[in-house]
């Protein structure tokens, strides 16, 4: 088994603009949670300590064996929309949800695409994936949350997991997969590694990259979810995020760094002759059509985060699939009837009302009342989603109404004193 043990410290040795065609921020993110949460070195240390004891073994290797349970997964899609046009179908969630289970279980078409020199590596997982059927206070639920935001776009920083960002909380990340879809900016997708903070558990998704259907060109078969989910469930990328580094699983060999698009060809590097890089393994970035294993190695490691003490363990007593207790019925879906913040009465002789019904971000910022020079006559510190504003002080006229947010968001209304 390769040795040592994995250290989340470095930086990417390789980079290329090629890799935006197939981009996953999962080591980025992780780097950057690491210098806001020192605490998270010593947990994802301990996980590993824990794999590398559950797998040290060679128990996991020994290959299929049909006296493996079948994991059975929880899921629940947190879609996150600002336009009416990102709203994902039930077409779209289960052909995801297809994808992944194909995918784990070696049932997925393309396996015999696999190289010949690594199909004895390569391994049916045992994990499958179904939307939920309970919530966390066993309600009925789809399994599928859609939710308008005002936000036009996320990165890499969780923003899209709370409530208080004006995006939507996890549901129990010790019971369910939690994926939110979203327009996530210039990456495919991203996902925490087992050890991160709770209320950050989960996988996120570009909207582009979600599904089968209608995906961007290199995505069009689900494939990043399952390369985030895999990350999810504790593997590395093969590079181990350095140069000729260490991903954590014996079988995969070492390779200098990410390949793109679909090689066809023997690449050999970091010594890994004769058959050089797995470049069809679902750890590196090539296009979805050139993925079609994992192996056992990485098998094993997954598997060891649902021994007892483990990670995982306790999605195996998850509630998630079980018959809800209570049989909700679902509320209608709400549509923003505007994007922006409203103001009315206009024209008002007394009192104005600026409403920020879809956009609480805005509370706790100032708003300026500015006269036609553009110099501030008034300013309002806004408290409420509903804040009035008392004018009566103004003389008649044109006036504008002028705040920004922290994002750099920038708002301006023009309003007439009578």
């Amino acid at each position: 088994m390769k040795a040592g043990l994995f250290l989340l410290t470095g930086a990417l040795a390789i980079h290329s603009q090629l890799a935006a065609q197939k981009s996953c921020s999962s080591y980025p993110y992780q780097q950057k949670r690491l210098k806001e949460n020192t605490a998270l070195a010593d947990n994802f240390s301990r996980i590993e300590s824990f794999i590398n004891q559950q797998t040290g073994s060679g128990q996991f290797l020994r290959g299929e064996g049909a006296e493996e349970a079948v994991v059975k997964i929880p899921v629940v899609i947190h879609n996150l929309y600002h336009l009416s046009s990102e709203k994902i179908t039930v077409e779209q969630v289960m052909s995801q949800l297809t994808a992944l289970n194909q995918c784990f279980r070696r049932r997925n078409a393309d396996t015999v695409n696999t190289p010949s020199y690594f199909r004895a590596l390569a391994a049916d997982c045992r994990f499958e994936f179904q939307l939920a059927i309970s919530d966390p206070q066993r309600r009925s639920t789809t399994g599928s949350i859609r939710k308008y935001t005002p936000m036009k776009e996320w990165e890499a920083d969780d923003k899209m997991k709370f409530s208080a960002e004006m995006d939507d909380d996890a549901w129990d990340p010790n019971s369910y997969l939690n994926i939110w879809v979203c327009n996530l900016n210039r990456v495919a997708g991203y996902a925490s590694l087992p050890g991160e903070a709770a209320g950050k558990y989960g996988v996120v998704i570009g909207f582009g990259a979600f599904g089968t259907i209608n995906t961007l060109p290199g995505y069009e078969l689900g494939k990043t979810a399952v390369h985030e989910v895999a990350h999810w469930l504790g593997l590395r990328h093969l590079w181990g995020d350095h140069y000729c580094g260490d991903d954590g699983v014996a079988d995969t060999p070492k390779q200098a760094g990410f390949n793109i698009e679909c090689p066809n060809v023997i690449n050999v590097t970091c010594d890994n002759g004769p058959y050089g890089d797995m470049y069809m393994n679902y750890m590196d970035l090539t296009n979805d059509g050139c993925m079609n294993m994992f192996t056992l190695g990485q098998k094993a490691r997954m598997r060891a985060l649902f021994a007892p003490g483990g990670a995982r363990n306790k999605l195996l007593i998850s509630t998630g699939l079980n018959p809800p207790l209570i049989n909700a019925i679902p509320l209608p879906e709400e549509d923003p009837r505007w994007l922006h913040p409203q103001l009315y009465p206009n024209p008002a002789s007394s009192q104005l009302t600026l409403d920020f019904a879809y956009d609480i971000r805005w509370i706790g910022k100032t708003v300026r009342i500015l006269n036609l020079q553009g110099q501030t006559l008034m300013t309002v510190v806004i408290t409420a989603k509903a804040q009035r504003i008392d004018i009566t002080k103004l003389q008649a006229g044109m006036f504008f109404l002028a705040a920004k947010k922290d994002d750099g968001e920038s708002l301006k209304l023009k309003f007439i004193k009578q």
